[in-house]
């Protein structure tokens, strides 16, 4: 049944096996796997994330259609299965894998997710991740992000799309740390997905495998707490 291939891709997020190390208490793992990429390419897991994500901003009190979000991007280290036409190398962060392109809202939860090789800057990956966010969440009128995203993408983000994008800079003080406003959001974001250990390197041979297993990874973080608010 569904339930049962939904707990068995959910042990392989969290768990990081592989697909051949699934454990005999659930379905066989080609199923699975099969179930996966159908969602996938269905678009049924971003379907199921943003039905749970819905659900937990209206639990929380607020209007299902968010008015502000955050961006940020992570690179990740790519594992041998990643093809050399996806990967590439961040020399700032010394990472040669992938990136993980996020926009959160003010709650932490995923409002889009693009992956993209290491070495794509985030000002080139935003515009395009601003657009599908507008697409999609036409009432997010102001965006925060960090120096990364600098330049002609604040100009861009007001004139078309109609956002305000404010840039966060770290601060020069050295004397202790600061939590920036806003920008630990999207860091915390982060910190959760990292709990899934299918996430601690970008194992998948297509990006948008990637961006599925993200999504898996918050509907787990999501379905949390949503348990808790009901006990």
């Amino acid at each position: 049944c569904h339930r049962q291939m939904v707990d068995a891709v959910r042990y392989l997020v969290a768990g990081g096996i592989t697909w051949r190390a699934m454990p005999a208490d659930f379905p066989a793992w080609d199923r699975v796997c099969a179930f996966f990429r159908r969602w996938r390419d269905r678009g049924l897991a971003a379907e199921f994330h943003d039905r749970l994500r819905d659900r937990v901003r209206m639990t929380a009190g607020r209007d299902p259609e968010p008015t502000a979000a955050v961006i940020d991007a992570q690179s990740v280290r790519g594992a041998a299965s990643v093809p050399a036409a996806t990967r590439g190398f961040d020399g700032g962060k010394r990472v040669n894998g992938r990136k993980r392109h996020i926009v959160v809202d003010t709650l932490g939860l995923l409002l889009a997710v693009m992956v993209t090789a290491a070495s794509v800057t985030d000002r080139d990956a935003g515009q395009t991740l601003l657009v599908r966010l507008r697409e999609r969440h036409w009432r997010v009128t102001r965006v925060w992000a960090d120096g990364g995203y600098t330049g002609g993408l604040v100009d861009f983000a007001r004139g078309v799309l109609r956002v305000a994008l404010t840039v966060v800079r770290r601060s020069d003080d050295t004397s202790g740390f600061t939590v920036l406003p806003k920008r630990w959001l999207v860091e915390r974001t982060f910190a959760w997905l990292m709990h899934s250990r299918r996430l601690a390197r970008d194992y998948e041979t297509r990006t948008d495998t990637s961006a599925a297993v993200i999504r898996w990874s918050m509907s787990m973080v999501m379905s949390r707490r949503l348990v808790r608010r009901a006990r």
